[in-house]
């Protein structure tokens, strides 16, 4: 019998390494990358097109022609497509990224082969009907309504604005007015431009088998055709960082968000900042949450984070505050950056932050979903695979003077956007 009066002991996380990836070349010339892991009779399939905002032509094209995708093809109807999903136990969603236009299809595999050509005409043959398009068009200025009510949109979407430009594909925000400029030709121009097989990596993961990858050869190379690669239209943000007050008399707290440019993970200090940012407001027990949250009382929430995308990437910080609170707690954010900027953390704080995302990767090779993502965000942002590992050992071996030299160069006040929305 266990002894359940003891905890069981606290070991070393060790020999975290991605399992091995097998890369496929299908008959199109796309890559498909095999996770094959797991027990269960499960598949997922993951379709990644390099289609997102610095691909596009007319801003919001690229989310509109994500989200249309599975709305009707040449063949199906958007309720028949619904209805064969549902009658077999599958799923088919669609998330948009800033980069990618994604399509996230999970099967039993003993469906896997029936279901395809639905997939098929999802990716090679969508209509874009002029119904759903303005359907989609009401959908999204009301929800923009009520979106743009809430002090903390209004923070987060003021913040990325001021750090990238107005015009620039991470930062450009929509309006009503954006939304009913899209017409259909700009959804078809924008399809038949970015997905192709030189623009596009797929990713199975699961119980794969040579059967299963050979359908699946057989129905993408069918659905997506060859064509260019796409090619990135970046403007870079000129403006100087400042601070910035929208007035809401009306609300009783008010949103705060702090924030600058700095780089995707290619960039050398990449894996440092990942450290750093975790100690001042990446996890639970971060400095920002010990102090702002757990000492003073004065949000629920606070956090910092490290946002990276495929050409770019900033740092940010952000809480909602009562508004008596605001003052006080943009001094104690400053004054928790300049902490890290004058000494080193300690060897307690760093080794709770390494265990804590020590377990944070473990649980990113947990099944072969989730190895699925790891794989996919490497491939997506031109990285080797073997950066997991980097990043693996560079959170072992971080000093904490390196942490130090980072926020130096980092955390200065006098590089970051402040927005409060509210007082």
């Amino acid at each position: 019998m266990p002894n359940r009066t003891s905890p069981p002991p606290i070991r070393e996380i060790n020999n975290l390494r991605l399992p091995g990836i097998e890369q496929h070349t299908l008959d199109n010339g796309m890559p498909l990358y095999d996770i094959r892991m797991g027990t269960q009779e499960v598949l997922k399939l993951e379709v990644v097109f390099q289609a997102g905002r610095p691909f596009e032509k007319k801003q919001l094209a690229a989310r509109a022609t994500s989200s249309l995708l599975r709305e009707g093809t040449r063949s199906f109807s958007a309720a028949r497509i619904a209805e064969q999903l549902d009658f077999y136990g599958c799923s088919l969603s669609l998330p948009f990224n800033l980069d990618t236009s994604n399509v996230i299809f999970y099967s039993l595999n003993k469906h896997f082969g029936r279901l395809m050509p639905i997939l098929e005409e999802v990716l090679g043959a969508p209509s874009f009907p002029e119904a759903e398009l303005n359907a989609f068009i009401k959908r999204n200025q009301r929800r923009l309504e009520v979106d743009l009510a809430k002090n903390d949109i209004v923070a987060y979407r003021k913040v990325t604005e001021f750090i990238f430009g107005p015009n620039h594909p991470y930062g450009y925000n929509s309006y009503p007015e954006t939304y009913a400029a899209l017409r259909r030709d700009d959804l078809l121009e924008h399809f038949s431009r970015l997905f192709n097989s030189s623009n596009c990596a797929a990713f199975i993961s699961g119980k794969t088998s040579p059967e299963i990858i050979a359908i699946a050869n057989e129905s993408l190379s069918r659905a997506i055709p060859p064509g260019k690669a796409a090619r990135a239209a970046l403007q870079p943000g000129t403006a100087s960082p400042e601070a910035v007050k929208i007035h809401r008399p009306d609300t009783v707290q008010a949103a705060i968000r702090i924030g600058r440019r700095l780089f995707n993970r290619r960039h050398e200090d990449y894996l440092g900042m990942y450290l750093l940012n975790t100690i001042l407001g990446g996890y639970f027990g971060s400095r920002l949450m010990d102090n702002i949250r757990e000492e003073k009382g004065y949000t629920y929430n606070i956090y910092s984070m490290l946002d990276s995308m495929q050409f770019d990437g900033y740092f940010y910080i952000g809480t909602e505050v009562g508004n008596e609170f605001v003052e006080d707690t943009l001094r104690q954010i400053y004054l928790e950056m300049e902490r890290l900027q004058q000494e080193p953390p300690g060897a307690d704080e760093l080794a709770m932050v390494r265990n804590y995302l020590m377990g944070n990767f473990l649980a990113m090779l947990d099944g072969p979903f989730n190895v699925s993502e790891v794989a996919r965000a490497l491939v997506t942002e031109g990285l080797p695979f073997s950066f997991f590992e980097e990043m693996v050992e560079a959170t072992r071996a971080a000093g904490a003077d390196e942490i130090q030299k980072l926020a130096q160069r980092y955390l200065c006040r006098e590089d970051m956007w402040e927005v409060v929305v509210g007082v």
